[in-house]
């Protein structure tokens, strides 16, 4: 294990430096923090996606928690900030790295791998009955502790119930899990490493013969089985296989997503969401991003009539809304379809909320509906420790946009104490997208911003 990371790591410093960087229109979806390993769950018809989060200015995996996104378009993306953390595993020590969560019968499973006390990896779970927790470990013990190559779990129920777990590096193992989802059901297995299941590895290497390298993922689609994961060598593409039971046997099909992106790593995540499938993968494409700094994103996924997937590359995502937001209700500031020197925080005081560092930053939020009624006043809970001249302009379609309202922020001294601020509304009807500009003359840490709504006429 110590040699796969010392591999990984010259690997990406080479990665980096031939790589430019790059930010995509849409994607990442999430830019407020780092995350990777995204986990997208779809229950009662929302998407709820659980991804680890590397530390900023990170030059090795650090990573302490594990975050979650939701959405209902898959454009807004709401930050509920960390669910999950090593340190609620009595028997971790350090790492947070790719986990997976799905329901069953009314309770929600979050499969993590953790570094324990004596530095072996395992693998635990966290069990809640919400899907934005609170989790607590029901074991006092890894799930999995098998070997070195106890990471990046997947967890799948098929449709006559059983469930699989799914997991490993350089090979890739299973188990069958008991209905408690809890516990394993009879012995660990592993998946024979040959070329026709995983494809041949360009360069010679008698542990790695196949293009499999980790982060398994589970999916079926008409009665066939898809083992998607990340592929090597380094840096990672994202590959597949496919077969006739969650068991396999599998026949790889090849590189679905070629290795881009300024992350010498990867990790696939596929869903099904009101008719569509969608592919999370991570990248480096934010500011400051690359292996160990990197950043959600998703596309949209298109098959054969063979039931291949049509290979893919990492574009600017999903642009077209699937709903819209009701600006007469409380809309949480972290609901961001796109955002520029914003970053997430959360306290005691209000939960969640973001913070403009810089001057002109901005958050865009797309499809804000004002069709059955127009706005008169706009309100916003804010805060600043600066005293004059910081203000927030809410704009229409861009950032210089037409100006709905401006409002001054008022010192308040931190971000556990905040006022709530209001301006009228020039004339506005239709669906836009609003623009939250961000003003002020301080170096840096302009204002907080925690919740917005409009009033109507």
């Amino acid at each position: 294990m110590k040699m796969m990371m010392v591999r990984k790591y010259i690997t990406a410093l080479i990665y980096s430096f031939l790589l430019g960087t790059s930010v995509w229109a849409q994607n990442p979806i999430i830019q407020t923090s780092y995350t990777a390993d995204p986990a997208p769950l779809v229950y009662n018809d929302k998407v709820y996606l659980y991804t680890s989060h590397d530390e900023p200015e990170s030059t090795w995996f650090t990573m302490n928690d594990w975050r979650l996104y939701t959405t209902e378009d898959m454009v807004n993306w709401t930050d509920h900030g960390s669910v999950l953390s090593y340190k609620d595993f009595q028997w971790g020590k350090i790492n947070a790295w790719a986990p997976h969560a799905i329901e069953r019968n009314g309770k929600f499973f979050l499969y993590v791998p953790v570094t324990d006390l004596n530095n072996r990896n395992g693998i635990g779970v966290a069990v809640s009955d919400s899907p934005y927790g609170p989790f607590i470990d029901p074991l006092g013990k890894p799930l999995i502790s098998n070997s070195s190559a106890d990471i990046d779990p997947a967890v799948f129920i098929d449709d006559d119930g059983q469930a699989y777990i799914y997991w490993g590096n350089p090979v890739c193992h299973y188990a069958k899990l008991n209905e408690d989802m809890i516990s394993i059901d009879g012995e660990i297995g592993q998946f024979p490493n040959t070329v026709e299941s995983f494809g041949k590895r360009k360069a010679e290497d008698p542990r790695r013969p196949t293009t499999y390298e980790e982060g398994p993922w589970m999916y079926k689609r008409n009665d066939l089985y898809y083992l998607l994961f990340a592929g090597g060598e380094l840096p990672e593409h994202i590959g597949y296989s496919t077969g006739p039971s969650p068991l396999g046997p599998w026949t790889y099909q090849g590189v679905l997503m070629p290795a881009e992106g300024r992350s010498f790593t990867n990790h696939p995540g596929i869903i099904d969401f009101r008719g569509k499938t969608y592919l999370f993968y991570h990248n480096g494409a934010l500011p400051g991003g690359g292996g160990f700094t990197r950043s959600v994103a998703v596309e949209e996924v298109e098959f054969n009539s063979d039931g291949t997937i049509k290979p893919m590359k990492m574009t600017a995502g999903i642009t077209k809304s699937l709903g819209s937001i009701n600006p007469y209700v409380k809309n949480e500031a972290e609901t961001i379809a796109w955002s520029e020197g914003v970053k997430a925080r959360s306290n005691a005081v209000v939960g969640n909320f973001v913070v403009a560092t810089t001057q002109d930053s901005y958050i865009k939020v797309v499809g804000v509906d004002f069709r059955d009624q127009e706005p008169s006043k706009f309100y916003a809970r804010v805060g600043t420790t600066h005293n004059g001249g910081v203000s927030m302009e809410v704009r229409v379609g861009s950032k210089e946009g037409q100006l709905l309202t401006e409002v001054s922020v008022p010192l308040t001294g931190g971000d556990d104490r905040w006022s709530i601020v209001s301006g009228d509304v020039a004339n506005v009807s239709g669906v836009h997208d609003l623009y939250f500009v961000f003003k002020g003359k301080a170096p840096s840490n302009i204002l907080y911003f925690d919740y917005w709504r409009f009033t109507a006429k």
